[in-house]
């Protein structure tokens, strides 16, 4: 995508899908953004390298995670700002109950998990995919979405009984992740 495009049809076309991928990774829209933002940057200061590679929004989705991971480490109030922010964003409007929902399901198991849940699900990419961007082993991505799947199952979907009592739940609701 990179090759043939300038950098500023390339921010254009990308920006809003790696800022919503890095969201569902981090958990907060504004360390997604400013990771997002920063990495950006760097991009474009080597974008005539940058935008040949065969995959230049991978590049950049593997910079910004890094930014957004150094950050975290760093920021000894994350946790309060953090909660003091979604407190805030859950009374914005256009954001339904289900887009909430996996978002507070993603929260809750590890970065590891998440990362691979988020790139293979909402940017569509196969666990080799996965492997390389990650740089872990295909096998230990395969077990980062299997146990990220099992973690989240509770907390996505909602159970209840057959109307005939047969003894077996069906789902009530599902949530699909689409791009931001």
């Amino acid at each position: 995508m990179g090759g043939e495009l300038g950098f500023d049809e390339f921010y254009a076309a990308s920006f809003r899908r790696l800022v919503g991928q890095l969201y569902a990774m981090t958990g907060s829209l504004t360390d997604a953004e400013d990771a997002v933002q920063e990495a950006y940057a760097r991009a474009w200061q080597r974008w005539d390298k940058v935008g040949e590679y065969g995959a230049p929004e991978a590049w950049i989705r593997t910079v910004a995670y890094r930014i957004a991971v150094s950050a975290g480490r760093k920021a000894k109030n994350r946790l309060l700002a953090h909660r003091h922010e979604e407190a805030g964003r859950a009374q914005l409007p256009g954001l339904n109950p289900d887009h909430l929902a996996l978002m507070a399901a993603l929260r809750r198991i590890s970065a590891d998990q998440r990362r691979a849940i988020v790139l293979h699900y909402l940017v569509g990419l196969s666990v080799d995919e996965i492997a390389d961007e990650t740089a872990a082993p295909t096998g230990t991505v395969k077990g980062w979405l299997a146990r990220g799947r099992k973690a989240m199952a509770p907390h996505v979907s909602e159970f209840a009984e057959a109307p005939s009592g047969a003894g077996h739940t069906r789902p009530i609701h599902h949530i699909e992740a689409g791009e931001e």
